[in-house]
C-alpha cells in the first residue's frame, strides 16, 4: 500500500501555485489537473490537491495546531536541498529553523524545513 493522495484547502491558491507549484516542478512533479478553485500536482501514483473550497473556514493554516503540521518530500541530494534553499525565497518560502539548518531533525539527517506564506511548512529530505 502507499498513499494516494493529500488534500490541503489554501486560503490564495495564486500564491499556493508561487509557492508549491515552482517547489513541486523542481522535484519532478508533473502539473496533474486542474479547474477554478483547485489544482493538483503528481508524481508516480500519489498526487497532492491543492484547493481554495468555498466551504473554507479561515484564512491562515496554523501548522503548530492540530491537524497537518507539515509535508516531508524527498529532494536529492544534499546538493539538491541547498539549491532548493538558495532559490526559495524568491518564490515565497522562509527557511525555518535557519540557526539548525541542515541538521534541524537531528544530527543524522540532511534537511530544509520551508515556511510558505501562508503557514504552511515542507520538509525537504536528502537521501543519504
Amino acid at each position: 500500500m502507499s498513499l494516494h493522495h493529500v488534500e490541503v484547502w489554501v486560503p490564495d491558491l495564486a500564491a499556493t501555485e508561487r509557492s508549491w507549484g515552482w517547489l513541486l516542478a523542481e522535484l519532478g512533479w508533473q502539473e496533474h489537473q486542474r479547474w477554478d478553485r483547485g489544482v493538483s500536482w503528481r508524481h508516480g501514483t500519489a498526487y497532492v490537491v491543492f484547493e481554495r473550497s468555498p466551504d473554507l473556514a479561515g484564512d491562515r493554516h496554523e501548522r503548530c495546531a492540530p491537524g497537518l503540521n507539515h509535508l516531508a518530500l524527498h529532494a536529492g541530494t544534499p546538493a539538491d536541498v541547498d539549491r532548493l534553499v538558495a532559490a526559495a525565497g524568491g518564490h515565497g518560502w522562509t527557511l525555518l529553523f535557519p540557526d539548525r539548518h541542515p541538521h534541524a531533525g537531528g544530527p543524522g539527517t540532511y534537511a530544509a524545513y520551508l515556511e510558505d506564506e501562508q503557514g504552511y511548512e515542507v520538509e525537504l529530505v536528502a537521501s543519504a
